[in-house]
């Protein structure tokens, strides 16, 4: 075995080791939560590296830095997710190689990737990317819509073709009401989520937690987790 898949090996069974704590303090089963590991700024010899150890979702947040990763990874069975802010002119690119959207925030958006989609033959999955520390009608932050923006958007998304709406994703505030309160803001979210399955019964999907904050999200009630850090290390500079 190679230092590196040593060292991956060896951090991802802490990350399990933490899921399946998590879980047991929840009273979840393991299974009910999916590890997708982010792999940004680390090279495609990384992913083979994860996939061989069992990995089988990766997720990216550049497309200028994923859309080659995903090509020299094609022959592996890997579901690609796309996390980060996605500006239109991004989106063939990105339904190209991405099954799930993760940071749906903007109707413009929407109507981007359901033409990219159709044109790729594609089913696309699009979370609606939510940001807790937004005022009505605001962008977050790090991107997402406010709380009050979920349905329309949602809705949107059913009506659009080449989309499936599968759920929502947030990250933990650095401002507002949330900032330092990662489990209330899971649980914010877990509130929001179950809004939306009352009329989207199968948008049962809740992308939350990462490296420093699984255990709130996984507690809170969150079906996948994207952890980089603590898997692939601390990140290199980038430039």
């Amino acid at each position: 075995m190679t230092d590196r898949k040593a060292q991956l090996a060896a951090n991802l069974a802490q990350v399990e080791e933490r899921i399946a704590s998590s879980c047991a303090a929840a009273g979840r089963k393991r299974e009910e939560v999916t590890l997708i590991v982010v792999t940004k700024t680390y090279p495609a010899s990384d992913v083979r590296i994860l996939h061989e150890l069992g990995v089988r979702h990766v997720a990216e947040n550049r497309d200028q830095d994923a859309a080659p990763k995903a090509t020299a990874c094609a022959d592996l069975s890997l579901t690609w997710h796309f996390v980060g802010q996605l500006q239109t002119n991004k989106v063939r690119s990105v339904t190209s190689y991405a099954e799930v959207v993760q940071s749906v925030d903007r109707a413009k958006l929407v109507t981007a990737l359901s033409a990219a989609a159709v044109r790729g033959e594609r089913e696309l999955g699009c979370l609606i990317q939510v940001a807790l520390d937004a005022e009505s009608g605001e962008r977050g932050e790090r991107g997402g819509v406010a709380p009050d923006g979920v349905e329309e958007l949602a809705a949107a998304i059913d009506a659009a073709p080449g989309l499936r709406l599968d759920g929502l994703m947030t990250v933990a505030p650095l401002a507002g009401e949330y900032a330092g309160r990662q489990r209330a803001a899971f649980d914010r979210l877990m509130e929001i989520s179950s809004r939306l399955r009352a009329g989207h019964p199968a948008a049962n999907m809740v992308s939350a937690g990462m490296s420093g904050d699984l255990e709130d999200a996984v507690a809170a009630g969150a079906t996948h987790v994207r952890v980089g850090t603590a898997v692939l290390g601390v990140r290199p500079r980038l430039g």
